[in-house]
């Protein structure tokens, strides 16, 4: 049974009404006082198959979180945690407990595009507030939301920059892209195709299905075609699969895939021998050595001293995402509507970029980085607009 918007929107601001009633201070304050707590979630694929590129946004939203409940603020923020393992159906289902049962007024996330696709008529119908750290599928931005934004630029950015460096940074003039028929790789994939061709390159293309394990006719497609790059659109899950495959079979183009391939789980599905030198790009910054700035360099360090292991994909964007509803709340906006009225203002100097959203949701910043596959580390080549692959 789907919810209609006039019901969601009760159940949001009743939420809402609920929590300051019982957060305000008791019977000695006369009925007002300020809200004393308010609920933040965060939601993506904390258990499944790709939850190594989901469990740094999640462990940057508590790091954010924890600095800020510190402080001992006025409004404290509790967070909630919402595991969807990239299921849309599930993530739905868990968006509405979050409204209605946890009474949420802002979410961090969904991670992935397939859920956010889903998820986002739910909050838009109960006028909560999402920011997500990694869905970069371009056509969240088309739906008209006015409750939602990305602080990471969008596949039709990532795919440009992409497409011109295999062309450009590689001199690449036959490639083949291959997807995983998914809400974020189909689109990403064509993306890139069109961008390598206006570079000059020669492309073709096919699909997996991520059910499979033998990807023996793709494969034999891209031997056949011989290609100086093959572009995989997917996630880390499948592209080492078909990696290990691909060099197996003798194809010996360089691999490139996005940023849903950026985890040492591509290596580990490929074996380190057969994923050396892949390129992955994303429009996140990953930077544990703090390279790029203080800011850069304190995140760091925290998040190595919170979790004992090193910031990876996602992680500063997560932690900027949690920061816009941090920053709203540090406001005295404690409702969603007021937090996103606010958002729509917010310009600050994140760890990863400059945090300012375009009118329908999408961040200002569009830049991409390249990063090689080495052993089972992912260090930083740089910038796609200017790095050269030897």
């Amino acid at each position: 049974m789907k919810l209609g918007t006039s019901a969601l929107r009760l159940i949001a601001m009743a939420g809402v009404a609920s929590l300051a009633l019982t957060a305000c201070g008791g019977e000695d304050s006369g009925g007002g006082g300020d809200v004393s707590e308010v609920s933040i979630g965060v939601m993506g694929d904390f258990t499944g198959e790709n939850s190594g590129i989901v469990l740094p946004i999640k462990n940057a939203v508590q790091l954010a979180i924890d600095n800020y409940n510190a402080t001992s603020p006025e409004t404290k923020i509790v967070l909630k945690e919402y595991d969807s393992q990239a299921k849309p159906e599930q993530a739905t289902a868990l968006a509405k407990k979050a409204i209605k049962e946890d009474k949420i007024v802002g979410l961090v996330g969904p991670a992935f595009s397939g859920e956010s696709a889903q998820v986002g008529p739910v909050l838009e119908e109960a006028g909560i507030p999402s920011v997500s750290a990694s869905a970069t599928n371009a056509a969240l931005a088309e739906n008209g939301w006015k409750y939602w934004h990305r602080v990471i630029a969008d596949d039709d950015v990532q795919g440009a920059g992409l497409g011109a460096f295999i062309t450009t940074g590689l001199a690449a003039k036959k490639v083949f892209v291959v997807d995983d028929k998914s809400t974020y790789g189909q689109p990403l994939g064509a993306t890139v195709k069109a961008s390598s061709e206006s570079g000059g390159a020669s492309t073709q293309t096919d699909s997996i299905d991520i059910k499979a394990s033998d990807y023996s006719s793709t494969v034999n497609k891209v031997k056949a075609f011989a290609p100086d790059a093959i572009f995989f659109a997917g996630y880390y899950a499948q592209g080492g699969k078909l990696l290990k495959q691909l060099r197996e079979a003798g194809v010996t183009g360089k691999f490139l895939s996005a940023d849903g391939s950026l985890d040492p789980g591509l290596a580990k599905g490929a074996g380190t021998k057969n994923a050396d030198g892949a390129l992955i790009g994303c429009p996140c910054l990953i930077d544990p050595e703090g390279t790029a700035g203080d800011a850069s360099k304190t995140f760091a360090e925290a998040y190595k001293a919170k979790f004992n292991a090193s910031t990876a994909i996602y992680s500063a964007e997560a932690y900027d995402a949690a920061t816009v509803f941090i920053n709203a709340i540090k406001a005295g906006k404690v409702t969603p509507e007021d937090i996103n009225t606010w958002i729509a203002t917010a310009d600050f100097a994140g760890v990863s970029k400059q945090i300012k959203f375009q009118e329908n949701g999408e961040i200002a910043a569009d830049d991409v980085y390249i990063y090689k596959v080495t052993g089972e580390t992912l260090p930083l080549l740089g910038n796609a607009k200017t790095v050269k692959d030897e």
